[in-house]
């Protein structure tokens, strides 16, 4: 500390380690002196008391939607102060970035307890949507007050909408990617020009003096697409534990379904087994409020549930969203994915889908069904369509997963 104090300017240091270290430090800090400047800013008070609150061990963390909470003193969660939790919630996001509300809010709920953030509509709408927040939401759907369903389901919708538009221009290119291997067609569009048929067939009419091609012909693609050319079935573990990878398959299930060429399928399971491609072809915040998190794995009936979709086995992909931990008949479920394999399908199992570290699995169950050819691994959303790209193009999942530098 003393180090960075010198390092680093005092005054900006000692701020810093003041808001770090909480109240306490506050005296043992004071021997650095400040030139008589208050150690913290108004600001940096509002701060400190926003972290106090959730932090301080001693806080006694008491709730009260009137009471304000003080940047005095040992901060908002000491003592016993009430929290006003609108107004914290207020402060939280206005003084720290988007990544750290998040971790707060997060904290918030962990550490204190306060669930009521999702319980009061006031409250919910001040609320940062994210993922963890609202696994947290959809996993406690089922006690929030009626008054407050509206707003809940402004949230999901609100991360639901960030998420689409993160990912979904990137699988559509994906998809587009894979299985456009398109014929060329005599009709103009320069959206639709072959760029590189173009350049290697007018190579010869290459003007030395203007260094330019003049082309004497020109190939376009035919950008007609067969409808449902593909069929890819999503079939996701609603398990406690899957939660952020539940939200992020559901999003990435519903952006399959706005494709034509797939004919899409998304089903759930934990001991039962729910179908929810009516309500992926309407709104994926219908899909999340169908899922119910907790309970059991019964990967098995699941599969066994989606072998009656494939009719085409070699233009199926077939993705498992799951940690693996099966409670059903395990020997069946390996049987199984290898007979669909053997058949043509093109199987994985995403062990995680989110932006979290290397998941929690059975190593056992996963080697032995990527033994037999269904690839098993981590898979952050942003590499997915690379991933799905490569599935649809018959790659080598394994090899392209270790390109892509996947847990697995």
């Amino acid at each position: 500390m003393a180090d960075d104090i010198r390092d680093h300017g005092l005054d900006g240091a000692v701020s810093r380690w003041r808001l770090i270290l909480g109240q306490e430090a506050e005296e043992a800090l004071s021997g650095y002196g400040t030139g008589g400047r208050p150690m913290l800013s108004e600001e940096e008070r509002i701060m400190d008391a926003a972290l106090a609150a959730i932090y301080n061990e001693a806080g006694a963390g008491g709730v009260d939607s009137n009471s304000a909470a003080s940047p005095k003193g040992r901060g908002a969660g000491s003592g016993h102060a009430a929290i006003n939790l609108s107004k914290w919630l207020g402060d939280v996001r206005t003084f720290f970035p988007e990544d750290v509300v998040s971790i707060i809010q997060s904290d918030a709920m962990e550490r204190k307890g306060w669930k009521q953030l999702l319980f009061e509509p006031e409250l919910l709408a001040a609320v940062k949507p994210d993922i963890q927040l609202v696994g947290t939401l959809l996993a406690l759907k089922g006690k929030i007050p009626e008054k407050t369903k509206d707003t809940a389901r402004m949230l999901v919708q609100a991360l639901v909408d960030e998420l689409v538009k993160l990912l979904e221009t990137d699988i559509r290119r994906a998809v587009t990617g894979a299985l456009n291997k398109r014929q060329h067609s005599p009709l103009p569009s320069l959206s639709g020009l072959d760029w590189k048929r173009t350049i290697e067939r007018n190579l010869k009419h290459y003007d030395t003096e203007r260094r330019l091609i003049i082309p004497e012909r020109f190939f376009y693609f035919d950008r007609a697409r067969r409808s449902k050319e593909w069929t890819v079935i999503v079939d996701i573990d609603q398990s406690g534990s899957m939660a952020s990878s539940v939200i992020w398959a559901s999003v990435i299930g519903s952006i399959f379904a706005s494709i034509p060429a797939l004919s899409t399928r998304v089903v759930a399971f934990d001991t039962e087994v729910v179908d929810l491609t009516e309500q992926c072809a309407n709104d994926p915040v219908d899909i999340l409020f169908g899922i119910q998190l907790g309970g059991g794995t019964d990967i098995h009936k699941s599969v066994k549930y989606c072998e009656q979709f494939i009719e085409e086995p070699k233009k199926t992909l077939f993705i498992i969203v799951s940690d693996l931990y099966e409670n059903g008949n395990q020997a069946g479920l390996v049987r199984r994915m290898r007979e669909l394999r053997e058949s043509g399908v093109r199987t994985m199992t995403l062990l995680a889908l989110s932006d979290e570290g290397k998941p929690s699995y059975d190593e056992r169950l996963a080697a032995q069904l990527t033994r037999d050819g269904t690839p098993c691994f981590a898979c952050t959303p942003a590499l997915l369509p690379a991933l799905v790209e490569g599935a649809l193009k018959g790659q080598d999942l394994g090899e392209l997963s270790k390109r892509l530098g996947m847990a697995r």
